[in-house]
């Protein structure tokens, strides 16, 4: 594996451990020459998930994308970024479990409320509050009662 940092092709393996539940594997690296530390994931090629948009457009699924919008709407908050790539890996796995190449993104958006509802509650109200697009205080208000209500 090349170093990002200094193109040298050796480098060692420091530590190896499976994720996304045994479907890859994250390897920590480091360069025999500038020794700075790097990580790679080694994952299995499969079909590429399509998202259907709202107004019929078509795009790749995009984990970063995904995890953007996660880091987003966790911004300043105490979830780690291992937390915030197993939502994002348990959003894709619950969307290639239901066998259909194209699905639509009201789908993945309800699959991250979910996440988010049983995360954290101000990341799941920063999110639903661009998702569900409250047009004003009364939508927004009704959201945080309905999150009260399911919280106890």
């Amino acid at each position: 594996m090349r170093c990002p940092f200094c193109q040298n092709e050796e480098t060692k393996v420091l530590d190896s451990r499976q994720i996304e539940g045994g479907t890859a594997i994250r390897r920590r690296r480091e360069c025999d020459v500038c020794a700075k530390r790097f990580t790679t994931y080694e994952k299995y090629e499969e079909l590429q998930l399509i998202v259907v948009k709202k107004d019929g457009r078509r795009e790749p699924f995009s984990r970063q994308k995904l995890l953007a919008g996660l880091y987003k709407a966790c911004e300043k908050r105490p979830i780690s970024t291992e937390r915030l790539e197993t939502m994002v890996w348990e959003i894709e796995k619950q969307l290639r479990d239901i066998n259909d190449r194209e699905v639509p993104s009201e789908l993945i958006g309800e699959a991250v409320i979910k996440k988010l509802f049983e995360t954290d509650e101000i990341a799941y109200i920063r999110f639903a509050s661009v998702y569900r697009q409250f047009k004003d205080i009364n939508k927004f208000m009704e959201e945080l009662e309905e999150l009260v209500k399911r919280r106890g």
